[in-house]
């Protein structure tokens, strides 16, 4: 298989595929609060934020969900219903359906690599993380993206926040607004912000000069199986300073801790092809 870390065609779609992954933060901010090797009493500011931001976080064993999708990128304009199917902490499945609720393409993640189907066409591709990682400098894994999909925080790379990694976090606060900044390798920063509320409201990842970026902004939310979900999310992917891929989701129904019929296998008669044959496809369409 070829490698697609250099061909340009890929690139969009793994940025908001892969990623499907990170977000927004922005302004600098009046106070700044910083947790590594502070007084007890800053330590637990921190401690508290985390737990209410954890609170206020969609919280499921299952989740189901339609949305309508909008996706943008090099002058062409793609929409289609796209139905999400997420099991904690083992597979994120997106399946698109362009018309007529007919499954086209099936994007699954699972907890060491990413799978593209093309139905249409009877063929797949197939990618680690590892490999995936190689060609880009943002550490991510299944674990993030299942908590940019339901509005939470995360430490680039691991399966959950914890106590013991919120040294690594510096917190500041304009106002009402609270932002947590987390470094990762490549000198890769990811940035959270939260509403007085401590409801988070964008997650960012960019790079030292923020020429590139990932952004995921949240909107709309509302009551959603008894609690608030963002029924509007946002990805935009940012290369040199431009927009380069924009990615709208508008959520219609969301259902949590309902049996999700997830079958990862992929028929036999199925032909592995190159990641770069599936976009062509999804452009053609």
């Amino acid at each position: 298989m070829k490698r697609q870390g250099n061909n340009p065609h890929i690139r969009p779609l793994m940025l908001c595929a892969t990623a499907l992954l990170f977000a927004l933060s922005g302004c600098k901010t009046s106070r700044r609060l910083t947790v590594a090797g502070e007084p007890s009493s800053v330590v637990k500011e921190a401690g508290e934020f985390f737990a209410s931001i954890g609170e206020r976080s969609f919280h499921y064993r299952t989740l189901s969900a339609r949305t309508r999708a909008e996706l943008s990128f090099g002058g062409k304009e793609l929409s289609s219903r796209v139905d999400i199917k997420m099991v904690k902490d083992s597979v994120i499945q997106l399946s698109i359906l362009p018309m007529l609720g007919i499954e086209a393409f099936r994007i699954e993640f699972g907890t060491d690599s990413v799978k593209i189907t093309d139905r249409m066409n009877r063929r797949y591709a197939a990618e680690s993380y590892a490999r995936l990682k190689s060609g880009m400098p943002v550490d991510f894994n299944l674990y993030n993206l299942q908590a940019l999909f339901t509005n939470n925080i995360f430490a680039p790379g691991e399966r959950e926040v914890t106590p013991r990694q919120y040294g690594r976090f510096t917190l500041r606060r304009d106002g009402a607004v609270t932002e947590a900044q987390i470094k990762g390798g490549s000198r890769i920063l990811y940035a959270f912000r939260a509403d007085g509320e401590e409801k988070l409201l964008s997650t960012k990842v960019a790079d030292a000069s923020e020429r590139y970026a990932l952004q995921w902004i949240y909107d709309d939310f509302r009551i959603a199986e008894g609690q608030i979900f963002p029924m509007q999310m946002e990805a935009r992917a940012v290369a040199d300073g431009a927009t380069a891929v924009e990615l709208r989701l508008y959520f219609s129904r969301v259902q949590r801790d309902v049996p999700v019929d997830v079958n990862p296998a992929i028929p036999e008669r199925y032909k592995r092809i190159d990641l770069a044959d599936i976009v062509k496809g999804i452009n053609q369409m």
